[in-house]
């Protein structure tokens, strides 16, 4: 069995033996297994997955939000605590790592159910033969001993030994980062050299390329764990790129760490100076370290990222990798190709035309037997071809086949009818004209001379611009004792026709191109399509045609002229696979989050070089695999409304680190100046942890909160420097007010012979504020007014602002060592809170008309 070979031999062993000796030892047959066979080994050898969400990677997620930076740094402050005999300080503390744990944990197990669930929607499938006929099969149920075909687009879906290739060329570059394809044999040239590396490996092709061109066919050898791909699973998932949103999020905590660091340690030599108890003050330090922790940050985000995703669901856009909703809401360029984009991806053949512009059913007979008879990528083209009029296969029979591939962009069949044989060749007008010698008019056939190239050419761009894309036919008679044809046989053809195709403009497109514009993304269209079809296409959505750019220009550019060219132009044409690649490049260098729009084979490379790569559900293999989010409908209408969730989904997350960290900080703020001018701690550590632990609890319902429509007009990139500023201008407000509060209770409630009361008074004051500041925090409008927030906001905030004030009234408030409080209290702290949120709103909306709304 599989398990057998791998555990005894090395891949290079098993290039050099034959698929029958494999076969063999592997107790299967090179026709296939029969489906009661498979069943019994997937029971064997389990699903064909290399990512488990078994008990072992839970444990290993839990532990991972133990050992992240924030909770580490909650435990130490709680060990501390309780060494120094403050039990209740450490239960506090405990009790907020916690539920900033568990709230995370569950978010996140959800959020990665959830996101399994959808992309199951999406799911990958593979041509097998069981019980002797081909089927389609999920990969997951893949098997050792399974025999696979191959064709242009597939994903290789495990260890494979090749059994029969015609022309197959695999792109290995996910494996080993070489980005020009290889090609795979069933019997090499020459037998591989010993210590050949597993990549080079002439018949051997492993879980993670995909076929470039060609087809073939493979015996599993090794499927899900026991792949070399399944081997380096683990490293894969670890080490996968770090988004624009992972790196925000770790400056952001690592900034906040910092400052608990040093704000932490300025305390503690200020209260031991001033007050000469070692003990009280590092309590009281440790607390305050406390205070500024966003321990419900990593919860908050999970949450965010879920709702994002499954709100998205719902609007056709299915979510693979959480992170990138935040690279989609910050996208400001969206580069797409043409068809199925723009246009209504209905492709209908309208013309069938010799050279001299007539129709002749004799061209449309050409290009049926290319596109019926290829074996490979069977695209839109062909698939317009065949419905257009069926011809009768009967007496014609397939001899050999010469597969497309994007350089020479081609495809070739050789058929046969008992008398002779015929190379019949489709694709891309420019190549096929250079391979002709001479033309058929009438059935009789004539040199092509140059005056009629140029006629050729001349016929082919007047069909290109008035809108048609175009595809040429062309044929010649070959020796009916040549069984095996390569590219080298397309040479001295004879031109026969063009086929003119028609894919009208989507009636949406004009409308979805304006919502994307009105979301502040340009739109720029990079399509392998010819100049003159791809213009006509764009002016007739309304789209500037100006100027198009081929991808023969682009590779005359230097670096420095090709960033300032997709600063300025909307439209690239006839471009290559890295050609694409180059421009989106371009783009990111010149300081824009690109997203690539794409889904076919040679959209691959542009999709993994985007920051945020969408496919959809009907292409290529590869697409799929290599995209972050796949449309179940291709609408830029879909792509609007999703682009809005991404920014919904960082706005709320935004709204707690603005919010946590500037009042934290200005809370920090008041300590730190209290702890210099009184003559008692200004609170208690086990209050400043209980103050912590209810704000925090007031902020579990955001990811619920309303958005306003116009923070989602434009991209929201993540700016760490603005949220300094945030901290640092709206931040001391609060400590304003608190110093307001000081002197309330110092002098109008006699706080000086009653530090009890005092601390209570400012521990309500304390929390009143920093939670209701939410509601200022959380828009750039007049709150209420202009913006409304959740109810579940408006709840939660009210609720524990509620229980703050009824507190020191009960029992739990005497065992925090609170005070009741007289009502004349409460009548000035509402005054206060009144005019410190009026304050704040005038700072906020100054702050905004110098530095913007981030």
């Amino acid at each position: 069995m599989a398990g057998k070979i791998f555990n005894n031999k090395k891949l290079n062993e098993l290039d050099s033996l034959s698929t029958k000796k494999i076969a063999a030892e592997l107790d299967c047959s090179l026709s296939g297994l029969t489906r009661l066979e498979a069943s019994k080994r997937r029971l064997i050898y389990g699903l064909n997955t290399v990512a488990s969400e078994g008990k072992g990677k839970l444990i290993w997620e839990l532990g991972k939000k133990i050992l992240s930076p924030l909770v580490i740094t909650l435990l130490i402050v709680a060990a501390f605590s309780y060494f120094l005999g403050e039990k209740i300080s450490a239960i506090i503390i405990i009790t907020m790592a916690l539920i900033g744990i568990v709230l995370s944990f569950i978010q996140e197990y959800r959020a990665k159910k959830n996101a399994a669930k959808l992309k199951a929607m999406v799911r990958l499938h593979i041509e097998v033969i069981r019980n002797k006929k081909t089927v389609k099969i999920p990969l997951k149920d893949l098997v050792p001993g399974d025999v696979v075909n191959l064709y242009a687009g597939n994903m290789i879906p495990a260890d494979l030994k090749i059994i029969s290739t015609n022309s197959l060329f695999l792109n290995q570059s996910t494996l080993n980062g070489e980005s020009f394809p290889m090609e795979k044999w069933d019997a090499p040239p020459k037998p591989a050299k010993p210590n050949t590396p597993i990549y080079d490996l002439p018949t051997i092709a492993l879980m993670g390329a995909s076929v470039a061109s060609g087809t073939g066919s493979g015996l599993v050898i090794a499927t899900g764990a026991n792949t070399e791909f399944g081997k380096l699973a683990i490293d894969v998932v670890a080490n996968e790129p770090e988004t624009a949103f992972d790196r925000g999020i770790r400056d952001f905590t690592w900034l906040m760490i910092k400052l608990i660091f040093v704000l932490m340690t300025f305390i503690f030599v200020v209260n031991t100076l001033f007050k000469g108890n070692f003990v009280d003050s590092l309590l009281f330090s440790l607390a305050v370290a406390v205070g500024l922790t966003p321990e419900m940050l990593p919860m908050i985000v999970t949450v965010n990222l879920s709702r994002g995703a499954m709100a998205m669901a719902k609007k056709m856009v299915i979510i693979k990798r959480l992170d990138s909703i935040q690279n989609f809401g910050a996208m400001d360029v969206l580069c797409t190709d043409k068809t199925g984009t723009l246009t209504m991806d209905e492709i209908i053949l309208i013309k069938h035309s010799d050279i001299e512009g007539k129709e002749r059913e004799e061209i449309l007979h050409d290009a049926w037997i290319n596109s019926t008879f290829q074996s490979g990528l069977n695209n839109l083209l062909d698939r317009a071809i065949i419905k257009h009029h069926k011809f009768k296969k009967s007496g014609l029979k397939k001899i050999d086949e010469v597969p497309f591939d994007f350089e020479r962009r081609i495809v070739s069949i050789i058929i046969g009818d008992g008398k002779t044989n015929r190379l019949v060749a489709k694709g891309a007008p420019e190549e096929i004209i250079k391979r002709c010698d001479s033309y058929d008019l009438n059935g009789r056939k004539y040199i092509l001379g140059k005056e009629k190239i140029k006629q050729l050419r001349k016929q082919y761009d007047k069909l290109s611009q008035d809108g048609f894309r175009v595809l040429a036919v062309a044929y010649k008679e070959t020796d009916q004792r040549q069984k095996k044809f390569s590219q080298q046989d397309e040479t001295d053809l004879i031109f026969h026709g063009f086929a003119s195709f028609l894919d009208p403009p989507k009636a949406s497109t004009k409308e979805a191109i304006n919502k994307m514009e009105g979301l502040g993304v340009k739109l720029k269209i990079l399509s392998g399509d010819n100049e003159y079809v791809t213009k006509k296409i764009c002016e007739e959505v309304g789209l500037d045609g100006t100027g198009v750019i081929t991808g023969g220009e682009i590779e005359r550019l230097n670096k420095d002229d090709l960033q300032k060219i997709v600063e300025e132009k909307a439209i690239f044409a006839r471009l290559l696979p890295l050609q694409k690649e180059r421009v989106i490049q371009a783009l990111q260098e010149n300081g824009h989050v690109v997203g690539f729009l794409g889904d076919g084979i040679n959209d691959a490379p542009a999709l993994r070089a985007a920051d945020v790569g969408i496919s959809v559900n009907n292409a290529a293999d590869i697409a799929k695999e290599t995209a972050d989010m796949i449309l179940l409908r291709k609408s830029l209408l879909v792509l609007a409304d999703g682009i809005k969730e991404g920014r919904r989904t960082f706005a709320n997350t935004m709204k707690y680190i603005k919010m946590g960290a500037s009042s934290n900080f200005g809370n920090m703020l008041s300590i730190t100046g209290a702890s210099m001018i009184l003559p008692f701690l200004p609170m208690l550590p086990p209050q400043i942890l209980l103050n912590n632990l209810m704000y925090d609890l007031s902020q579990i319902a955001l990811p619920t909160d309303n958005v306003d429509e116009d923070y989602l007009l434009k991209p929201r990139p993540w700016h760490i420097g603005f949220i300094k500023k945030f901290i640092l201008i709206i931040g001391p407000i609060s400590s304003l007010f608190d110093f307001m509060t000081y002197g309330l209770m110092w002098f109008v409630f006699n706080g000086a012979a009653n530090p009890a009361l005092f601390r209570t008074g400012w521990f309500v004051e304390s929390l009143f504020t920093q939670t209701l500041i939410i509601y200022v925090i959380r828009t750039n409008k007049i709150p209420f007014l202009q913006s409304r927030p959740s109810r579940a906001i408006v709840f939660a905030t009210l609720g524990v602002v509620g229980l703050g004030c009824i507190l020191p009234f009960t029992s739990v408030g005497k065992l925090f060592q609170f005070q009741s409080l007289p009502g004349l209290y409460f009548i000035l702290l509402f005054g206060m809170g009144l005019l410190y949120l009026s304050l704040t709103q005038l700072v906020k909306m100054l702050f905004i008309r110098k530095y913007g709304y981030e």
